[in-house]
């Protein structure tokens, strides 16, 4: 049975707004004042079960995680939190629930005071990923202090450090000097191709993201597809090769972060830009590398994707829905030939295996990696297999409403 699904596109991509329903807005308004909420259902019981399929459930992760959390209390500038926000306003985009985008805007002016002034050094990817939430601000409000903050990024690129062949370090530290991490890619380059297009900067946001992409493909991608966690162009790593300068292992939310970044870059760039073509050679060798280590049994992707025969391996909740979102949008792109299309529906029930509705009514996540730095299969596989991590509550957001049934 062929099922009808939503196809998210990226919130910078040309499209049609949908008019909002006010008086829905207004009504659902009131009842929240009142105790109430509009579509609440009665928390799930041992003798009510739910129908997984009948659930929104980036509706019921949202609501769950603006329960749990303020602004004040859902942490500071980070890339964990900026990705979940970033999540938060797809789901907005579709039902134009303004407590969605308030509670961005909330957190973010935090951070950001009236004259644009953010007191962020920006001397790591990883401090760059939620200036992603600021270019949105700026495009939902017009307010031009979001503006000079998001600037601020761009600007620290002009003198950031790189390895020899222009890639950027994963941190501007003695600890991170000469590195590339997989990670980053996704840390950077989505915030650049969306800052260009919402500032006219596209013709070098669009050159430089393309090409982050490509000389760290070009490091970290191997034979089977996948890439190493990452690269030490100086080798004098513990973990560096001294031959080749990689890590030891295929560490699969590192791997998750480059095949979003690469998707996002290839929907940002044109059909005739010079990098295009190795972008999506990098990308198809990945998805191939994705088909052959997916578990059979589950869906999933393991923790280090290609020992999934190892026992203390297991699946990991945050990459596979990465996965599952690149995988799904490079099929409809036309980036990857169809039968892809299959692998990401697997993945997507997979990862749907993993969620849940509590006696609380709230939404659990379950088997997500906490955050990791660079190690042996040992340490990757100790890592703790955290529920309602932000890293999977995004990843869970972006590939929900890019394959969500209607």
């Amino acid at each position: 049975m062929t099922m009808t699904r939503t196809t998210a596109r990226p919130w910078h991509t040309t499209r049609k707004r949908r008019p909002r329903k006010r008086l829905g807005t207004l009504l659902a308004a009131l009842l929240t004042v009142a105790g109430l909420t509009l579509g609440a259902t009665a928390p799930a019981t041992a003798s009510q079960p739910r129908d997984p399929k009948a659930t929104d459930w980036s509706v019921a992760m949202t609501r769950s995680t603006l329960a749990r959390f303020t602004p004040m209390s859902i942490g500071g500038w980070s890339y964990p939190v900026g990705l979940y926000l970033y999540g938060q306003y797809e789901v907005y985009q579709r039902t134009h629930d303004a407590k969605l985008l308030s509670f961005i805007k909330s957190y973010v002016d935090r951070f950001v005071d009236s004259k644009g002034g953010i007191q962020q050094g920006f001397n790591s990817l990883d401090s760059m990923q939620a200036g992603r939430l600021l270019v949105i601000l700026h495009h939902e409000t017009g307010q031009d202090r979001y503006r000079i903050a998001a600037q601020k990024i761009r600007n620290r690129l002009n003198t950031y450090p790189r390895t020899s062949d222009g890639g950027f370090w994963h941190a501007d530290s003695s600890s991170r000097a000469h590195q590339l991490w997989a990670d980053g890619v996704y840390m950077v380059n989505p915030f650049l191709v969306e800052y260009g297009k919402e500032f006219n900067d596209s013709a070098y946001t669009n050159d430089e993201a393309a090409k982050q992409l490509a000389v760290y493909g070009s490091h970290l991608q191997v034979g089977n597809g996948l890439l190493k966690h990452a690269y030490d162009e100086s080798r004098t790593q513990s973990w560096a090769d001294p031959t080749t300068g990689l890590a030891p292992e295929h560490w699969c939310r590192a791997i998750g972060w480059y095949s979003m970044a690469v998707v996002n870059v290839l929907d940002a760039i044109p059909a005739n830009h010079p990098r295009r073509a190795q972008l999506l050679t990098h990308l198809r060798n990945l998805a191939s590398g994705l088909e052959h280590y997916q578990d059979p049994k589950t869906g999933r992707w393991f923790q280090v994707v290609d020992k999934g025969a190892k026992s203390d391996n297991w699946t990991e909740t945050s990459c596979s829905s990465m996965f599952t979102y690149a995988l799904d949008r490079s099929v409809q792109q036309g980036y990857i030939d169809q039968h892809f299309e299959a692998v990401a529906q697997r993945g997507y029930q997979g990862v749907l295996a993993k969620i849940s509705l509590g006696s609380d009514g709230r939404t659990s996540l379950t088997d997500i990696s906490i955050g990791t730095n660079v190690g042996d299969y040992s340490y990757y596989v100790g890592r703790t297999r955290a529920a309602n991590d932000f890293h999977g509550l995004g990843a869970f957001l972006i590939m929900n409403e890019q394959l969500r049934p209607r």
